[in-house]
């Protein structure tokens, strides 16, 4: 981590950036750098998700358990993690494309680091460096959509993960099922078009101004205002299980789908991964004007109701059953976020919104990762299918209970 940030090209390319060509930034509208911000934030979710459909490659190449599957992606999870809490605000302080600029280096780097990798420890760091994109480059981006589009900003931040993991889990599985050695493939063509936005970037224009505060912005600050906490706490339950069950598919559910239910394609895993993730783009784009308890009520009930129904596919080793529980389940965990973020937000004043958000991912993300890793270590003793139904059955009572608090709160 520390030779990414005393590169001297990558310090040479961002103070490059940030004093460029003042002609080439002025030519362009800042609707360019809306679509610019959107495009990248879409590439770098898809190249975090397009990992996912190869875990089956990886585990007959390398002979990782389903544990060391989820070391993996937790590892991803913790230096996202770590870069969202330090450096999450830094773009408010040194101005957008520098930081962009960061964010898409390490994603170059990590897709040169999954090339060559070649046993789990490279593996591992390859992940660390692209969680460290993410978390760099996730807010940067956001910002910079918002500072430059304040009427569809919010709805184009809400999409961007979903839309850039359905892209990533979906091409990464037709480059294994269609192209050769995919391996290299599937990151060859990622850091091409990571390689394509940098170039793009310099004439990108600047969407905020330079401020003194930069170190101090780098202190971790995590923090929920008293206004908030009844209802961060009804929520709570809701919200671990619908990231509880993106973490459960983008670790285990195509080895689910390999293993547990004898479907040898791994076009199949990347499908039913991009699904979860494309139906919670279209309700969250969808039900944008539905007011948030209505969306918890609403996504609660459909995310319990559709991994019952996916656990009741893997049992029954039926692969359409499966599919169609996770379309209902990717309904319901589009909905429950939306509504949650729109319940919760509105409580903070202006200066709490970046503790209270902190604190809102950094339970978004544990929910994501930690109860993965519980099921990677689960799975020697009692099975994959069986790891399966109890994670299930812990989702469905989380969401209801949040249902139920939501439909009380409202009479």
């Amino acid at each position: 981590m520390q030779a990414c940030q005393t590169n001297p090209p990558g310090a040479a390319a961002a103070e490059a950036l940030a004093t460029g060509s003042q002609s080439s930034s002025r030519s362009l509208p800042a609707s360019a750098m809306t679509w610019f911000s959107f495009a990248s934030a879409m590439l770098i979710a898809a190249s975090s998700s397009a990992v996912t459909p190869l875990y089956h490659l990886y585990q007959a190449s390398m002979h990782l358990t389903p544990f060391w599957i989820t070391v993996v992606f937790a590892s991803y999870v913790a230096s996202l993690l770590a870069a969202l809490l330090t450096v999450g605000g830094l773009s408010d302080y040194v101005g957008r494309r520098p930081v962009i600029l960061v964010a898409l280096l390490l994603n170059a780097a990590a897709m040169v680091l999954f090339s060559e990798a070649r046993d789990v420890g490279q593996l591992i760091l390859a992940r660390m460096v692209q969680g460290l994109c993410v978390g760099v480059g996730t807010t940067a981006m956001g910002a910079a959509i918002l500072d430059t589009n304040r009427v569809r900003g919010p709805l184009l931040n809400s999409v961007t993960a979903f839309l850039g993991m359905t892209a990533g889990s979906l091409g990464a599985a037709a480059l294994i099922t269609f192209a050769s050695d995919p391996l290299h493939r599937v990151y060859e063509v990622l850091l091409g078009l990571t390689a394509l936005l940098i170039v793009l970037l310099y004439v990108m224009p600047e969407s905020s101004t330079r401020k003194p505060g930069a170190l101090a912005s780098l202190r971790p600050h995590v923090r929920v205002p008293p206004q908030s906490r009844a209802v961060l706490a009804r929520l709570t339950p809701a919200n671990v299980a619908g990231w509880a069950l993106g973490g459960l598919y983008l670790s285990l559910m195509p080895t689910v789908v390999a293993t547990a239910m004898g479907v040898a394609s791994p076009w199949v895993g990347g499908v039913v991964v991009a699904a979860l993730m494309l139906t919670a783009a279209v309700a969250v784009a969808t039900f944008r004007d539905w007011p948030a308890r209505r969306l918890i009520v609403m996504g609660t009930g459909t995310l319990g109701l559709g991994v019952a129904v996916s656990m009741a596919g893997i049992q029954q080793q039926h692969v359409v059953a499966l599919l169609a529980g996770t379309l209902i389940a990717g309904a319901g965990f589009g909905s429950t976020f939306s509504g949650t973020l729109r319940a919760l937000l509105p409580t903070a004043e202006p200066h709490q919104r970046a503790g209270l958000l902190s604190a809102f991912y950094l339970q978004s993300y544990l929910a994501f990762s930690l109860p993965a890793v519980v099921a990677g270590l689960s799975v020697p003793q009692i099975g994959l299918s069986t790891t399966a139904y109890l994670y299930g059955a812990v989702i469905i009572p989380l969401a209801l209970i949040s249902m139920m608090a939501s439909l009380r709160t409202e009479r």
